[in-house]
């Protein structure tokens, strides 16, 4: 009796064997990239439970016994205080965070649906704008947006680190990818026979359709307003303390020549990235549900 074989005309021995050879070594690789990007931060929190003489000294991949040390340094030691000032720094970079966040991929969504959903004459136009408006970058238009904020009275304020989020043109363009491949039109004149307006038809049936790509964008959004601090240190010019984002009270940290401790440095800088990794916690779901439920097809 002749061996059978596989899709590919191999014996299905040889072909099991080689597959599970590909996916040991993919296994391997990917661990090794997990590493390297997990490193960096394991070494973050290891240096904020170390004091500065261990972390001056020597390189360690074991935690130590320093944090509460640092925790008491953060909180009364007078020369930190005037650079950093933990709840009010998670309480302003929060509001700015959350805010851009949200305007960033309801709008987004919003546009994407109208151009895949409606047909007009500019609608190619329409989204050639928007991909050519995502090749200029920040820093040739950042003059120009000082300059009219200023004129607005706007500075020192947090509206233009929000307002502006408005217009993402990178993610409209990844949520209009998404909907051109998950998102079929016929549902949509279902929608419109049932007497359904097209506003709650984008709220209640493409937003839920498109909560993968939604969780995706707003992690990438969420993090991108969480650390940014190129805009922040434009805008809020000649505000206190207690009205910077925690990126500008960090970047403070480590300009500063008075602050010679390391760990306490290292533990402010650990506590800025909680959010991110609550952010992507809590959103990771909604991803791995949309993959799941895109998986199974009639």
């Amino acid at each position: 009796m002749s061996k059978m074989k596989s899709v590919y005309g191999e014996p299905k021995d040889n072909y099991s064997s080689k597959l599970k050879i590909k996916s040991t070594i993919l296994f391997v690789w990917f661990v090794i990239l997990t590493l390297i990007c997990l490193l960096p931060i394991y070494i973050l929190i290891i240096n904020a439970t170390r004091d500065h003489s261990e972390i001056a000294n020597s390189l360690s991949f074991i935690p130590g016994s320093s944090l509460g040390k640092n925790f008491n340094t953060i909180a009364t030691n007078g020369n930190f205080k005037l650079s950093y000032d933990a709840l009010n720094g998670y309480k302003n970079s929060l509001i700015i965070t959350v805010s851009s966040t949200f305007l960033t991929v309801f709008f987004s969504a919003m546009t994407a649906y109208g151009i895949h959903v409606y047909d007009f004459k500019l609608k190619e136009i329409s989204y050639t704008v928007i991909l050519l408006v995502m090749m200029v970058p920040v820093q040739v238009t950042s003059a120009g947006f000082v300059s009219f904020m200023a004129d607005l009275k706007l500075t020192n304020t947090y509206i233009p680190l929000i307002l502006p989020a408005i217009a993402a043109p990178s993610v409209v363009y990844f949520m209009r990818s998404y909907m051109k491949s998950s998102f079929p039109l016929e549902i949509v004149e279902a929608a419109r026979i049932d007497g359904c307006n097209e506003f709650r038809t984008f709220v209640s049936i493409a937003i839920p359709m498109m909560k993968p790509a939604i969780a995706v964008q707003a992690i990438f959004a969420f993090i991108a307003s969480w650390n940014n601090f190129y805009t922040p240190s434009m805008i809020l010019i000649n505000v206190k303390l207690k009205q910077k984002t925690l990126p500008m009270m960090v970047s403070a940290l480590q300009a500063s020549d008075k602050l010679n401790d390391f760990g306490a440095v290292y533990l402010a800088i650990a506590l800025a990235i909680i959010p991110i990794i609550i952010a992507y916690v809590f959103l990771s779901r909604f991803i791995i549900a949309g993959v799941a439920l895109g998986g199974v097809k009639e």
